[in-house]
């Protein structure tokens, strides 16, 4: 019996963290691995159809939105990491 209430959570701060850690975390992983995935395709696009312009252009545009995901992802994650720290503060 001792082991089921050693998996409950004890306080807020648990139960944030087990989010934190099971939830959203994976969660920011695999977008950004998406927006990775995304800049990687538009860099090989813009580099094997260097003699297309419009191909070219899709390639640049895909490199740019992998990018501005990235960045997204990366900010959302301090956010995320903030507000945790800001709440267990309290």
């Amino acid at each position: 019996m001792k082991n089921l209430l050693a998996a409950v959570p004890q306080s807020v701060t648990d139960i944030i963290n087990k989010i934190e850690d099971n939830v959203v975390n994976p969660i920011l992983l695999l977008l950004f691995a998406v927006a990775l995935l995304v800049f990687i395709w538009g860099a090989f696009t813009y580099i094997v159809h260097a003699d297309d312009s419009t191909k070219r252009s899709e390639g640049g545009k895909g490199m740019i939105y992998g990018v501005i995901g990235m960045f997204i992802m990366f900010s959302v994650f301090g956010i995320i990491n903030l507000i945790a720290a800001t709440v267990q503060g309290l």
